[in-house]
């Protein structure tokens, strides 16, 4: 288990009851069903992050335009860094990929998450139905 600040927890139940429709989306037709566990707003250190996988070391972090400002691109490079210090790996999706091109974000985070497994382990979990993942 990852240590986490026990102040942002309020803040992460209330973001998991009004995720974006990315991350709705996401969760729904995704991640909610995967076969390695997945948690959504997850208080990790001093950050809430938008998905985690602990079996993975992942992390999931939807990027929608307000991150695309100078200030904000500065704020999520240094969350990166300071994820990637805990040794976990981020990755970082555009809204738009999840709008335009769906079944490529699945097919991605399958794939990581699929080389970061022992082979044993992840030969026994096979890409899941993408049938639910539409768009």
């Amino acid at each position: 288990m990852k240590a986490y600040n026990k102040a942002n927890i309020p803040l992460a139940k209330a973001l998991r009851k009004n995720m974006t429709p990315w991350e709705r989306k996401l969760w729904y037709e995704f991640l909610r069903d995967y076969p390695i566990r997945f948690q959504r707003k997850k208080a990790i250190g001093n950050y809430i992050t938008d998905f985690y996988s602990a079996k993975a070391k992942l992390v999931i972090e939807l990027d929608g335009g307000g991150h695309y400002t100078a200030e904000q691109a500065e704020k999520a490079k240094l969350r990166t860094e300071k994820l990637e210090s805990m040794n976990l790996t981020v990755l970082r999706i555009c809204n738009l990929d999840i709008d335009r091109n769906f079944n490529g974000v699945c097919e991605s985070i399958h794939l990581f998450v699929k080389k970061s497994l022992p082979q044993s382990f992840a030969s026994q979990n096979p890409a899941p139905s993408s049938e639910g993942a539409k768009g």
